[in-house]
């Protein structure tokens, strides 16, 4: 299947975004919707992963701070063509925007497996919307392919 990836401004993409985000993570996750969404949305780069049929699929965000979040992906396009497509359009940005570092939130329970990828973990662990999270870093031109299904 043939994706494209557009990055779009918050105010543009908003209710694509925001549509997207609350399937993934307000229905199917129970994150409130409260916690869902933040400041740092009309400030952040946003990406829209459409398919073959025009239809977004998924959602990323790159912070100004360099951290990679809020992807969202339709149960069905969860594969790693679409995870490496998306992530590419997140580092070219990251890359674009002179970020020597990429920093990536996850459960606490992956913090050893996104270790054993070079991640290195930043500050102490807290609770995001009732979840232990651990912030993580990575030097921008090693950064691999983190276990997405474990990050928010």
């Amino acid at each position: 299947m043939a994706f494209t990836v557009r990055s779009v401004e918050w105010e543009c993409g908003k209710p694509i975004i925001q549509a997207l985000r609350e399937s993934v993570f307000v229905v199917e996750w129970r994150i409130p919707q409260t916690s869902e969404f933040d400041d740092q949305d009309s400030t952040a780069t946003h990406f829209i992963v459409l398919d073959s049929d025009n239809e977004a699929v998924a959602t990323a965000r790159l912070t100004r701070g360099g951290e990679l979040g809020r992807i969202a992906v339709k149960r069905s396009y969860r594969t790693l063509p679409l995870y490496k497509i998306l992530f590419a359009a997140l580092l070219e940005a990251a890359k674009q925007q002179s970020f020597p570092t990429i920093n990536v939130v996850c459960n606490l329970d992956s913090v050893a497996y996104h270790r054993s990828l070079g991640f290195k973990p930043t500050g102490r662990v807290f609770m995001d919307a009732g979840v232990p999270r651990q912030r993580l870093e990575c030097q921008a031109q090693q950064f691999p392919l983190p276990d997405v299904t474990q990050l928010h």
